[in-house]
C-alpha cells in the first residue's frame, strides 16, 4: 500500500487539487439529523438558498444526504431516501451546474441513481459493509468514493465500540476494504476514520490525536467531526453551540494532514484553512 497520500481527485473529468485542503458542505434532506441547522426541505427555493450560500462562502463540494445516520436514527426505506435526494441533486445541477456533488448513502442503488443524475462522488458511511453491491457499483460508475469506518448500523453502532487497539484496528478494517476497492480498479478513494460511528467520546479524541497515522493508507483524509457529540457533550453545551469546538478540532485535523473538512458551517472552515495555510507559510 502506498505511503504518500494522493493529492488529486477526478470528479467528472475535473481534476481537483487536494494539496490545498477543501471544504465539503453538508446538505441534509432529513427531518431528524442531529443538528437542525443543517436540514433543508426538498423544495427548490430552500435548496437554492442553502447551496448558494455554501458555494459563496467557499465550499468546494456539497454532500447531499437523505438518511440520518445519527446514533439510533429511525431507518428509512430505499424509495424514501431517493425521493429526498433526487430533487436536491437535480436542483443543484440545474441552478449550480459547476458545483461538485457528493451523495451521502450506503445504498448502491441510490449511488447509481445519483451519479446518473450528475453526482460526482459517493460518501458511504458504512465503508461498503451495509450493501454488498456498493463496491462493485462504485467501480462501474468510475467515481471517487469516501471509505468511512463504521461497525454495525446507525441503530446498533453504539454497542460495537470494543477494540483491542483502536487506531490499528480501525486502520486494518479500512485497509481490507481499500484493498477490495483497488482490486476492482477504483482509483480515487478518500479515507474517513468515522468519528462518532462505533466510537466512544474518548475514542474519538484518540482518533484526533492519531489522525496523521491514517495517511499511511495512501489516500486523502476526509474529516467529518462538525458539531458532533464529542464536542458538545465534552463542553456541556448543545449542537447549536458547537461551532467554536468544531473549528478547534478541524484545525487539529488540518495539522494532521486532512484534505477535506466535511462541515455544517462553510465560512468558518474556509477561514480555518486560510489561517492554517498562512501559519504554515503556504501561499
Amino acid at each position: 500500500m502506498p505511503q504518500d497520500s494522493k493529492k488529486t481527485l477526478n470528479l467528472g473529468g475535473q481534476l481537483l487539487d487536494l494539496s490545498i485542503p477543501r471544504v465539503m458542505g453538508i446538505v441534509n434532506v432529513t427531518p431528524d439529523s442531529f443538528y437542525a441547522g443543517s436540514r433543508v426541505a426538498a423544495r427548490t427555493d430552500e435548496v437554492i438558498q442553502k447551496v448558494g450560500q455554501m458555494l459563496a462562502e467557499g465550499a468546494t463540494m456539497l454532500d447531499v444526504g437523505g438518511y440520518s445516520t445519527r446514533p439510533g436514527a429511525v431507518p428509512v426505506g430505499l424509495e424514501e431516501e431517493w425521493e429526498r435526494v433526487e430533487p436536491v441533486v437535480e436542483a443543484i445541477r440545474r441552478y449550480f451546474p459547476e458545483a461538485l456533488i457528493s451523495v451521502d448513502t450506503f445504498r448502491a442503488e441510490v449511488a447509481r441513481w445519483a451519479v446518473e443524475r450528475g453526482a460526482h462522488l459517493i460518501n458511504d458511511v458504512s465503508g461498503g459493509t451495509l450493501d454488498e453491491a456498493m463496491l462493485d457499483t462504485v467501480a462501474r460508475l468510475k467515481v471517487p468514493y469516501v471509505l468511512m469506518h463504521m461497525r454495525g448500523t446507525p441503530q446498533t453502532m453504539a454497542q460495537l465500540t470494543h477494540y483491542d487497539h483502536l487506531v490499528p484496528d480501525v486502520m486494518r478494517e479500512l485497509r481490507q476494504k481499500l484493498i477490495q476497492l483497488r482490486q476492482r480498479g477504483v482509483a480515487d478513494v478518500l479515507i474517513d476514520p468515522g468519528f462518532g460511528f462505533a466510537k466512544t467520546i474518548p475514542q474519538n479524541f484518540e482518533l484526533v490525536r492519531n489522525l496523521a497515522a491514517f495517511q499511511s493508507l495512501g489516500c486523502p483524509l476526509l474529516v467529518g467531526i462538525s458539531r458532533k457529540t464529542t464536542i458538545w457533550r465534552t463542553l456541556g453545551i448543545t449542537p447549536d453551540e458547537a461551532l467554536n469546538g468544531t473549528t478547534v478540532l478541524n484545525t487539529l485535523a488540518l495539522q494532521a494532514g486532512a484534505s477535506i473538512l466535511r462541515v455544517h458551517d462553510v465560512r468558518p472552515a474556509v477561514e480555518a484553512i486560510k489561517l492554517w495555510r498562512a501559519t504554515m507559510g503556504v501561499d
